[in-house]
């Protein structure tokens, strides 16, 4: 890999993470993505009480978000010229999740024209996985340069 190359894809992965701050759905969460590398994502959330169901536990839609975004920007990463959208998503729930600090680690898995697959996991403070999903994702028409959000020069 040559440097040019290697500053392209850092160049792409610091504008992913400025998209992740840009959605405005990520105002209402304690939350930041740190793209390690082609394929992988990681995102630390801060999960409160504000997120609970009725029972005093993270609500599933918690685990979503987290486990989605994860996948999703595992895969964009591979994905320098569209926004990919999620077609489908499949979660398990292993353990609740209270208070504290849930890092999603997302991996890219299979696909690289159309589709892509990904897969994450939630590991908690103590270091257990509480939960884990495998998501597909495809291109669609919106150029990731035409989203403000967007931006490597943050």
């Amino acid at each position: 890999m040559t440097v040019a190359a290697t500053s392209g894809a850092e160049r792409h992965f610091r504008a992913l993470e400025s998209l992740y701050v840009s959605a405005p759905v990520n105002a209402l969460f304690s939350s930041h993505l740190e793209i390690t590398g082609e394929g992988t994502a990681r995102i630390v959330f801060d999960v409160t009480e504000d997120v609970y169901h009725a029972a005093g536990a993270a609500h599933g839609t918690i685990y979503f978000k987290m486990l989605d975004d994860a996948g999703f920007y595992a895969a964009n990463t591979l994905v320098t010229d569209r926004f990919l959208l999620t077609t489908s998503f499949n979660l398990h729930f292993t353990k609740p999740i209270r208070l504290g600090r849930v890092v999603a680690e997302g991996r890219w898995v299979s696909g690289r024209k159309r589709v892509f697959v990904a897969e994450s996991r939630l590991i908690d403070e103590e270091g257990d996985e509480v939960g884990r999903g495998t998501g597909t994702f495809m291109r669609s028409h919106i150029p990731l340069s035409g989203l403000p959000g967007y931006r490597s020069d943050v």
